[in-house]
């Protein structure tokens, strides 16, 4: 008999951690509650037909040891037994997995809600700020991510505990806010059909959408655009080209406006952070002040916002981190499990 749990209780060893995403998923496995988190196995989702086939073959045939709990997160919201991620055609099925890999215990969490479980972790060597403003200790920070897609998620902390809080701020709207940004909007890809089509924070805050707004911003300039890839715009970026480099400051104006908004809804005087495959590698344009002064410019509150710190994450396997954290020491976090925890029985 398997049964999904509402209640947080102890899990056993070996754990396995997952964070998987839309393009990538890593895999970890922590031995006891003591064990340093090991480097991540990384595979493509594209490689595999589902999550089972991908830990049997990368991270259980590689090793004598079987886990017993699975603690993954996952790109996308979590309903029901069949959870499908958003960027990637993999259904994770907590029963499934129960039965065929011999687990007692699986959790599912949202990957940013991981990210965010990260955060408290986070050493000067894994930051970057970028601008001003300062941190106050134990007031809520936010996370948000472009990557494949967009996450983002908060942390807060009450009772003496950091509550992670998931959900797909990615999808939230984006619209024109400057002169050339209106004139750029109607070569934006819409997301949707008749009435119901939109430009959502995602459609430009992505791998897939930093080309989107590559081909709108030749489209408003009348040129050919030439780039088939974030790494193509980054790299004529690099050598002054200024197609690029206007696509990257739309994008990193973008950015700012978002992370600024998720900033004033949970009040993040604990800073915001950029996750992400994405702002490490266009850290320069984030720093070049369009993003700041993005995320600064929300009347009538610029001061409040002039005083929240800004980060670029550089930790390697930051979801993995925060997953191992809670692992360890379930006690420090305030984690919803229900319906989010499968037990054999």
């Amino acid at each position: 008999m398997i049964t999904s749990t509402s209640h947080q209780a102890a899990w056993r060893y070996p754990v396995l951690i997952a964070d998987i995403g839309g393009t990538n998923a890593r895999f970890a496995l922590l031995v006891d509650a003591h064990a340093a988190l090991p480097e991540a196995v990384v595979v493509t989702t594209e490689q595999y037909a589902g999550l089972g086939e991908a830990l049997s073959d990368a991270v259980l045939a590689r090793t004598s040891l079987r886990p017993r709990t699975a603690i993954i997160a996952m790109a996308g919201p979590i309903t029901g037994d069949r959870i499908h991620l958003t960027n990637a055609p993999w259904i994770i099925e907590p029963r499934a997995l129960i039965e065929a890999l011999g687990l007692e215990t699986v959790i599912l969490l949202n990957d940013f809600e991981a990210q965010a479980l990260a955060l408290p972790g986070f050493g000067e060597d894994d930051l970057q700020q970028i601008g001003g403003g300062g941190v106050v200790p134990h007031a809520a920070k936010v996370v948000i991510g472009p990557g494949t897609g967009l996450g983002a998620g908060a942390l807060i902390h009450a009772a003496d505990r950091w509550i992670p809080v998931p959900g797909e701020g990615g999808h939230v709207e984006l619209g024109p806010l400057t002169d050339e940004e209106y004139a750029l909007w109607p070569h934006i890809e819409r997301n949707g059909t008749g009435k119901n089509a939109r430009i959502g924070a995602e459609q430009i805050l992505s791998g897939h959408g930093m080309v989107r707004l590559a081909r709108a911003c030749a489209a408003l300039k009348g040129v050919p655009q030439p780039f088939a890839s974030p790494r193509d715009i980054v790299e004529a970026a690099e050598k002054g080209d200024p197609l690029a480099t206007q696509t990257l400051e739309h994008f990193s104006m973008a950015l700012g406006r978002i992370a600024g908004d998720m900033a004033l809804i949970f009040m993040a005087l604990g800073g915001v952070y950029l996750a992400g495959g994405i702002p490490p590698r266009i850290a320069r344009a984030l720093d070049s002040g369009a993003f700041r002064q993005a995320f600064e410019a929300k009347a009538p509150h610029e001061a409040i916002m002039a005083d929240i710190a800004t980060f670029i994450v550089h930790h390697p396997q930051a979801a993995l981190d925060g997953l191992a954290s809670f692992a360890r020491t379930p006690s420090r976090f305030a984690v919803d499990l229900i319906d989010r925890m499968w037990r054999a029985a």
